[in-house]
């Protein structure tokens, strides 16, 4: 019965231990994209490791439980695991760990549902103010441009995803500024970074007092618009989306000394105008493989028992 204890404190572990290590490593500005990945990763395993441990604290609890998740394996594969010896505590953990997993589920059912209501609202008010053509069909390559004061772009995801821009940036913007900006909008959807923050979202409402979730949360709002930045930037220049970003936010208090919901702003100018040096390739892939092991690690733990009774 020591494999589900060991799960638990490896998902405690990494979720004390990996959150500080991004937040110290210098990369993860530099590689945004990568740094989506990893903690991805962390967060997968840490999820991965309170599952495991819930299965097999139920199996050892229950045995209608153990008889499902161990039909297809042997005698020995059953008796390495020790499950028939487990305390009362096995079922406690399996029963609040069971908890925690539907909590889960809920508070991502309830951020869908958020966004999704955003987005009806949203998408009245622009069939409001731009109401479809006789005869156009609205789809994922209409441009909708909407009549208003304030430069601004965005992306609005959902069954029939649109991009909306206002007169005023289309004054601001120019040539490869504007399609910049376009492209920055484009790797949002083409990455889904909206489920990226649905889930992180999720998951530090559900579990606010859970360091490594707020910080996947936050870091994620971060690194989504760093990774979209690079994506313009290679196709139109650093430069280009550098001044749109100017452009768009410079009348929102953004650069200024008071902090604003868009301070993030500064930094990314700061970062496109004065890029860090890439790591090289060998680098990246190395940081690659090295997270893909995180949700790897307890699934090896799991299984070690089995094996050692199979070998």
């Amino acid at each position: 019965m020591t494999v589900p204890v060991a799960l638990l404190l490896l998902g405690a572990l990494a979720a004390l231990v990996a959150p500080r290590l991004l937040a110290r490593a210098d990369w993860t500005e530099r590689e945004p994209i990568v740094a989506l990945w990893a903690w991805q990763c962390v967060v997968a395993g840490v999820l991965l490791c309170c599952a495991l441990s819930m299965t097999l604290s139920a199996a050892a609890a229950w045995g209608a439980v153990r008889g499902h998740v161990f039909a297809a394996a042997p005698h020995g594969v059953v008796d390495a695991y020790a499950l028939r010896a487990a305390g009362p505590w096995a079922a406690t953990v399996a029963v609040t760990l069971a908890l925690g997993g539907a909590w889960t589920a809920a508070m991502l059912v309830r951020e869908v549902r958020n966004a999704r209501a955003r987005r009806r609202a949203r998408r009245a008010e622009l069939l409001d103010r731009a109401p479809l053509l006789p005869g156009e069909e609205p789809g994922p390559d209409r441009l909708v441009i909407l009549e208003g004061k304030r430069p601004d772009a965005w992306w609005m995801s959902g069954t029939t995803p649109q991009l909306v821009i206002t007169t005023a940036a289309l004054q601001r913007l120019k040539g490869r500024q504007l399609d910049a900006v376009l492209a920055h909008e484009m790797g949002h959807a083409r990455w889904r970074h909206d489920w990226l923050l649905h889930c992180s979202g999720a998951l530090a409402s559900g579990f606010p007092q859970v360091l490594v979730f707020a910080s996947f949360r936050n870091e994620m709002h971060r690194l989504v618009e760093l990774a979209a930045d690079d994506v313009a930037s290679r196709r139109f220049g650093r430069m280009s989306i550098a001044l749109a970003l100017v452009e768009l936010n410079e009348d929102r208090g953004v650069f200024g000394p008071c902090p604003t919901p868009h301070a993030q702003v500064p930094q990314r100018v700061h970062r496109l105008l004065a890029p860090p040096s890439r790591l090289t390739p060998g680098h990246r892939l190395r940081l690659t493989a090295a997270a893909a092991l995180i949700p790897l690690i307890p699934l090896l733990v799991t299984f070690v028992p089995a094996l050692r009774a199979l070998g």
